[in-house]
Protein backbone atom coordinates (compact mmCIF):
# COMPACT_ATOMS: atom_id res chain seq x y z
CA UNK A 1 0.00 0.00 0.00
CA UNK A 2 2.78 2.14 0.79
CA UNK A 3 4.27 2.06 -2.79
CA UNK A 4 1.38 2.90 -4.53
CA UNK A 5 0.61 6.14 -2.56
CA UNK A 6 4.73 6.74 -3.73
CA UNK A 7 3.43 5.86 -7.21
CA UNK A 8 0.68 8.13 -7.30
CA UNK A 9 2.04 11.60 -5.56
CA UNK A 10 2.13 14.72 -7.06
CA UNK A 11 4.01 15.44 -9.69
CA UNK A 12 7.27 17.12 -9.09
CA UNK A 13 8.94 20.14 -11.42
CA UNK A 14 12.12 19.40 -13.66
CA UNK A 15 13.14 22.05 -11.46
CA UNK A 16 12.77 20.88 -8.21
CA UNK A 17 13.97 17.34 -9.35
CA UNK A 18 17.60 18.62 -9.95
CA UNK A 19 17.55 20.09 -6.99
CA UNK A 20 16.60 17.46 -4.59
CA UNK A 21 19.05 15.22 -7.04
CA UNK A 22 22.00 17.65 -6.77
CA UNK A 23 21.27 18.12 -2.83
CA UNK A 24 20.88 13.53 -2.55
CA UNK A 25 24.21 13.56 -4.98
CA UNK A 26 26.75 15.73 -2.40
CA UNK A 27 25.34 13.25 0.43
CA UNK A 28 26.21 10.14 -2.01
CA UNK A 29 28.99 11.58 -2.75
CA UNK A 30 29.95 12.16 1.06
CA UNK A 31 29.05 8.27 1.31
CA UNK A 32 30.72 7.64 -1.46
CA UNK A 33 34.32 9.14 -0.43
CA UNK A 34 34.31 7.45 2.42
CA UNK A 35 34.00 3.81 1.77
CA UNK A 36 36.43 4.56 -0.62
CA UNK A 37 38.55 6.04 1.63
CA UNK A 38 38.40 3.55 4.32
CA UNK A 39 39.57 0.94 1.23
CA UNK A 40 41.43 2.60 -0.86
CA UNK A 41 44.67 0.87 0.81
CA UNK A 42 43.04 -2.86 -0.56
CA UNK A 43 43.17 -2.19 -3.81
CA UNK A 44 42.51 1.59 -6.03
CA UNK A 45 39.79 -0.55 -8.19
CA UNK A 46 37.96 -2.95 -5.25
CA UNK A 47 37.43 0.31 -3.36
CA UNK A 48 36.09 2.05 -5.93
CA UNK A 49 33.48 -0.87 -6.54
CA UNK A 50 32.64 -1.01 -2.54
CA UNK A 51 32.41 2.94 -2.40
CA UNK A 52 29.47 2.52 -5.42
CA UNK A 53 27.82 -0.34 -4.53
CA UNK A 54 27.56 1.39 -0.60
CA UNK A 55 26.34 4.87 -2.38
CA UNK A 56 24.19 3.34 -5.24
CA UNK A 57 22.08 1.57 -2.28
CA UNK A 58 21.83 4.98 -0.60
CA UNK A 59 20.93 7.09 -3.57
CA UNK A 60 18.43 4.60 -4.94
CA UNK A 61 16.68 4.57 -1.29
CA UNK A 62 16.77 8.67 -1.39
CA UNK A 63 16.34 9.95 -4.91
CA UNK A 64 13.30 7.23 -5.28
CA UNK A 65 11.64 8.26 -2.36
CA UNK A 66 12.13 12.40 -2.50
CA UNK A 67 14.10 13.35 -5.95
CA UNK A 68 11.56 11.76 -8.14
CA UNK A 69 7.91 10.68 -9.33
CA UNK A 70 8.71 7.28 -9.30
CA UNK A 71 6.12 5.28 -11.56
CA UNK A 72 7.83 2.17 -11.69
CA UNK A 73 7.71 -0.65 -8.62
CA UNK A 74 10.80 -1.11 -6.64
CA UNK A 75 11.17 -4.94 -8.60
CA UNK A 76 11.28 -2.63 -12.11
CA UNK A 77 13.17 0.66 -11.37
CA UNK A 78 15.98 -1.24 -9.12
CA UNK A 79 17.51 -3.60 -11.47
CA UNK A 80 17.16 -0.51 -14.58
CA UNK A 81 18.82 2.06 -11.40
CA UNK A 82 21.42 -0.55 -10.77
CA UNK A 83 22.41 -2.06 -14.09
CA UNK A 84 22.71 1.69 -15.56
CA UNK A 85 24.31 3.01 -12.76
CA UNK A 86 26.97 0.53 -13.25
CA UNK A 87 27.41 1.01 -16.76
CA UNK A 88 27.58 5.20 -15.93
CA UNK A 89 28.86 5.77 -12.46
CA UNK A 90 30.76 3.18 -12.03
CA UNK A 91 32.02 2.98 -15.09
CA UNK A 92 32.97 6.55 -15.62
CA UNK A 93 34.48 6.47 -12.04
CA UNK A 94 36.70 3.46 -12.91
CA UNK A 95 37.62 4.71 -16.14
CA UNK A 96 38.64 7.96 -14.84
CA UNK A 97 40.93 6.81 -12.13
CA UNK A 98 42.55 3.84 -14.85
CA UNK A 99 43.62 6.28 -16.96
CA UNK A 100 43.70 9.83 -14.75
CA UNK A 101 45.05 8.60 -12.06
CA UNK A 102 48.76 7.61 -13.38
CA UNK A 103 48.80 11.40 -13.75
CA UNK A 104 47.00 13.24 -11.57
CA UNK A 105 46.68 11.25 -8.56
CA UNK A 106 43.77 8.96 -7.47
CA UNK A 107 41.97 11.83 -5.71
CA UNK A 108 42.22 14.13 -8.68
CA UNK A 109 40.87 11.43 -10.97
CA UNK A 110 37.90 9.83 -8.60
CA UNK A 111 36.51 13.77 -7.90
CA UNK A 112 36.49 14.25 -11.80
CA UNK A 113 35.08 11.03 -12.65
CA UNK A 114 32.46 11.51 -9.49
CA UNK A 115 31.92 15.05 -11.53
CA UNK A 116 31.31 13.59 -14.92
CA UNK A 117 29.11 10.34 -13.46
CA UNK A 118 26.62 13.02 -11.64
CA UNK A 119 26.10 14.57 -14.56
CA UNK A 120 24.86 11.28 -16.79
CA UNK A 121 23.47 9.76 -13.47
CA UNK A 122 20.59 12.37 -13.53
CA UNK A 123 19.03 11.61 -17.23
CA UNK A 124 19.76 7.61 -16.25
CA UNK A 125 18.23 7.93 -12.80
CA UNK A 126 15.21 10.01 -14.21
CA UNK A 127 14.34 7.05 -16.85
CA UNK A 128 14.54 4.64 -14.24
CA UNK A 129 12.23 5.48 -11.99
CA UNK A 130 9.84 7.58 -14.36
CA UNK A 131 10.74 6.04 -18.13
CA UNK A 132 11.29 9.30 -19.23
CA UNK A 133 8.11 9.71 -20.87
CA UNK A 134 8.77 13.42 -22.05
CA UNK A 135 5.21 14.04 -21.21
CA UNK A 136 4.30 16.13 -18.10
CA UNK A 137 4.68 19.98 -16.43
CA UNK A 138 8.10 18.92 -16.40
CA UNK A 139 8.88 19.11 -19.49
Amino acid sequence: MHEQAILMSARKTLSVKIRRFLAVGLANTAVDFAVFALLVGVSVLFANLAAWAVALSFSYMVNSRWSFDRTRRHREAFPRFAVLGALVSLGVSSLALVVFAPFVGIWPAKIAGTILAAILNFIVARWAFEGGSGSGPDT
